[in-house]
């Protein structure tokens, strides 16, 4: 289940992350797009994999629903496909603290928009002020507007909401409630700006751990949900009365009953609670409020709820259970807006056994619950649920009554009733988001089945990935909170997580490269090793034995034929082993935290790195010594891998932005490396297949050349790059782990932090794309032409261009190739979707193989970055094989 996952938010942050100023309080320009490769990108899936704090129905389109994930980005219903579709890739790297979505609000005067105020940690660790995301087209584009403080939607408190809310009245106006002591605030022009509300008397005072100093649980959690009471207003003026939650044990509930103007704590309110929801049944003038002692979305230990009567100002306790008996707080909480007197509400904390779920059908005044207990431990259930579809989600649970496998769930923070269909009810957990569509047969005594409403949320956070060469494992995966991952299929949900034994987190795997069976995993986990062995290929596993003093995974690796291992634990000083862990000795001259590689080939040699120093060990992790190569990142935010196939052969990815950065090659075993000039910054390096006629496997990194950040590939050993993402698929943070497909070209599988395992497939199987190979010598075009040359971007020393060729002629072209001449001495430095030459100020770029037929009437476009000094003019001329063209 969900915990914070905070550590590779952390990493990230180590990377350099923190370079920057916050923007100004103003509504920004959209991003200009950056032409890649032809790639297609999707999810190996594992189908949820964390916490789902919030879910959001539209009250006026049927079938219109969003959902918010804490550090993953937010999600659009697909109810042809019952699926989820992605909205927030486009978040790029110096920006990936707004993946994190701290509340979602969808207008339902204009469905068409929608709403995210989003933002990772109001501490330190995110290295951006938060910001509200605007969309008209429900969330396919956005447009963002910066704001003067931070927003947590990894934080504590992260479970209540809503607290960003649109008018339903009057739709121009949105009011956003902020952490950190930032109080209320409000636009007035569809989110484009905003203002404090400076008469909102409570900014809030609950913090869940004053003592901690880091910021994360010492924060206020200020101000968590806004609720319009929209029988108070009419189409096109502010609806009158706004009701506001704050975290605030001395009274959570304020009220302003003029739009906005004044505001009060509403009279007669339960104290000494935490409201978490505050749902309004206008119909029959009921606000339901669902209270916790503690802020969640993990703590809490009683609970109440409470109904207020807006007409008449009465507070009515409703609560299902007496306070004595809960040991949970009360959180997801919703109306049947079908059924108005139909509420139900979630025991959010409630680990053990299980969580509950309660239902009332007259207005709080008595209730049902989804399980009972017939003879202790013994219980019924009025539902059934069905986990065939991400059948991990048992986690491999055996448990005795009155715990059953699979769970109702945990962290229930998030509940909903669908406004136009009293059957469908949606609910995240801490690992998935269910669902049901016969809900109303709990009222008839029958029982109604839950489901995983899940697909296309991929939500996990990625660690280490890695490809064997050989063996059914297509990919092997180091997760985040539900440990990994061997699949077999990557468009099929894998049986079961890494268990005997399960890691809540795996923080490193390796296998052995010519012995492809032998794989090792090493983790966090409450009890027990830390570290296991397989010998079929990650199929099954045998828990290995850990030294004294492990408190940690840290990183292993494994000999290239399996003989041995060397472990550099948390807790502990870096250990190697012959056979399978039974017992270790450690390593001399290698410091501890060090993180660990093998060489490919050479069963005795392994690599260590720590604080600027690369370190070698040919006797098999006995002993390493320090190597003599300097230049290195002096901080501990790099990776390293050794090249499958040659001995000695070593890239090095890594740095931040006070100090060295980049990406070193060395080919004599780490005695030496050489930096690549034409890589400014790289966080991650892999291999893959190699291209068609090239005799050097593919690279791959998530890295900044040609002054872009992006995911790259060379074929070229890194003489030339191709960006093989594009704006729309940046994912935030990609500084993980890469690693290409060594059985097929172009793959390539991308860690993120919360939206799952990412892996792109190119439409060039054979290897051109602009890195080296592949391109087809034209037949000679005949008719005419014409061209459009813009440039998208341009920076000190750097610019962007876009090229798009037009055949104007009634002849298909058979292959092309397009020459021009540059006036100022501009260089290309990288170009994608064609072959390039450039000698002198002349250039010729050909088509490759995907893209040679252009129709009569039909364009063919690439994009390039380059140098400039100076002058940048664009070129005034253009030739198509022997024929002038226009210039458009």
């Amino acid at each position: 289940m969900r915990r914070t996952r905070i550590l590779t938010a952390v990493l990230a942050l180590a990377a350099g992350l923190l370079a920057g100023n916050p923007s100004a309080l103003a509504a920004s320009a959209p991003k200009t797009a950056l032409a890649a490769d032809t790639y297609t990108w999707h999810n190996a899936r594992v189908d949820g994999g964390g916490f789902v704090p919030g879910i959001v129905f539209n009250r006026s389109e049927k079938n219109l629903a969003y959902a918010r994930t804490d550090i993953g980005g937010a999600y659009r219903w697909q109810e042809a496909t019952k699926t989820w579709t992605p909205l927030l890739d486009s978040v790029g790297w110096d920006e990936w603290g707004h993946t994190g979505v701290v509340s979602l609000a969808s207008d339902s005067v204009d469905p068409d928009k929608v709403y995210a105020a989003v933002g990772t940690y109001t501490n330190s660790w995110d290295p951006t002020n938060g910001a509200v995301l605007r969309s008209a087209d429900r969330g396919a584009s956005w447009q963002k507007t910066d704001l003067p403080f931070k927003l947590g939607g990894n934080m504590p408190g992260r479970g209540m909401g809503e607290r960003l809310a649109v008018d339903p009245n009057k739709d121009s106006v949105l009011y956003l409630g902020a952490p950190s002591g930032k109080g209320l605030w409000r636009s007035t022009d569809s989110g484009v700006t905003w203002s404090q509300v400076t008469n909102f008397p409570d900014a809030g005072t609950y913090v869940q751990d004053p003592s901690d100093t880091s910021g994360y649980a010492g924060d206020n959690q200020g101000i968590v949900w806004v609720t319009f009471d929209e029988s108070t207003g009419t189409s096109g003026s502010a609806t009158r009365t706004i009701y506001v939650g704050v975290a605030d044990l001395a009274g959570a509930v304020y009220r302003s009953t003029d739009a906005g103007a004044t505001w009060s704590r509403v009279a007669g309110q339960p104290t000494g609670y935490l409201a978490h929801k505050g749902v309004l049944d206008a119909v029959n003038g009921c606000l339901y409020i669902a209270y916790s002692d503690k802020g969640g979305p993990y703590d809490g230990g009683k609970g109440q709820l409470w109904r207020y009567a807006t007409a008449t100002g009465t507070w009515t306790n409703i609560s299902p259970v007496a306070e004595a008996d809960t040991y949970y707080g009360f959180g997801g909480l919703t109306v049947d807006r079908q059924h108005p007197g139909t509420v139900m509400a979630t025991a959010y904390s409630s680990w053990w056994p299980d969580t509950q779920i309660f239902r009332s059908t007259d207005s709080g005044g008595s209730w049902t619950k989804a399980w009972d207990y017939t003879s202790y431990p013994n219980r019924s259930n009025r539902y059934t649920i069905d986990v065939s579809s991400v059948p991990w989600l048992t986690f491999g649970a055996n448990p005795s009554p009155p715990e059953q496998a699979p769970k109702l769930g945990w962290m229930t923070e998030s509940l909903e009733i669908d406004p136009f269909d009293s059957n469908r009810m949606m609910y995240g957990t801490g690992a998935t988001l269910y669902g049901t569509e016969d809900l109303t047969n709990w009222d008839s005594g029958g029982r109604f089945t839950v489901r995983p409403m899940v697909r296309g949320l991929e939500e996990t956070a990625v660690d280490d990935l890695a490809a064997p060469p050989s063996g059914g494992a297509q990919l092997l995966s180091a997760l985040g909170d539900i440990g990994g991952f061997r699949h077999t299929d990557l468009t099929k949900v894998p049986s079961m997580m890494f268990t005997s034994p399960t890691f809540t987190t795996t923080t490193s795997l390796d296998f052995a490269e010519s012995n492809p069976d032998t794989v090792v995993r090493v983790g966090n986990a409450d009890s027990g090793p830390h570290i296991a062995f397989s010998t079929d290929n990650g199929a099954n596993w045998f828990a290995g034995t850990d030294p004294s003093g492990v408190n940690g995974g840290g990183t292993v690796a494994a000999a290239a034929d399996g003989s041995r291992f060397v472990w550099s634990p948390a807790g502990a000083g870096v250990q190697y082993t012959t056979g399978f862990g039974s017992s270790w000795s450690a390593s001399g001259g290698i410091p501890a935290g060090a993180v660990v590689e093998a060489d490919r080939v050479d069963a005795k040699t392994f690599y260590g790195f720590k604080s600027g120093k690369f370190y070698v060990s040919s006797d098999g992790g006995a002993t390493f010594t320090a190597s003599a190569a300097t230049g290195l990142p002096g901080g501990d935010s790099v990776r390293f891998k050794a090249l499958p196939g040659t001995k000695g052969d070593v890239w090095l990815a890594g740095g931040a932005s006070d100090g060295a950065y980049g990406l070193w090659h060395s080919t004599d075993g780490g005695a030496s490396f050489t930096k690549l000039a034409n890589v400014a910054q790289a966080d991650t390096i892999g291999f893959g297949k190699a291209a068609t006629g090239a005799s050097y496997q593919t690279l791959y990194t998530s890295a900044k050349i040609g002054g872009v950040r992006g995911i790259f590939r060379s074929t070229d050993r890194g003489v030339s790059w191709t960006r093989i993402n594009d704006d729309a698929h940046q994912w935030g943070w990609t500084g993980a782990a890469i690693t290409g497909d060594p059985r097929v070209y172009g793959r390539v599988y991308v860690s993120t932090n919360g939206r799952g395992i990412v892996y792109g497939d190119s439409s060039d199987a054979g290897g051109g794309g602009g890195d080296g190979g592949g391109g087809t010598d034209p037949t000679p075009p005949t008719g005419a032409c014409s061209v459009t040359y813009r440039i998208t971007n341009q920076w000190a020393g750097g610019f962007q261009a876009d090229v798009q060729v037009t055949n104007t002629g009634s002849t298909a072209w058979n292959g092309w190739a397009l020459g021009w001449s540059f006036a100022d001495g501009q260089r290309i430095g990288q170009l994608w979707n064609a072959d390039w030459t450039q000698s002198g100020a002349a250039v010729t770029a050909r088509n490759v193989s995907w893209n040679g037929t252009v129709a009569a009437g039909s364009s063919v476009g690439f994009g390039f970055t380059g140098s400039w000094s100076g002058v940048n003019t664009g070129p005034g001329a253009f030739t198509v094989g022997d024929q002038a063209c226009a210039v458009a």
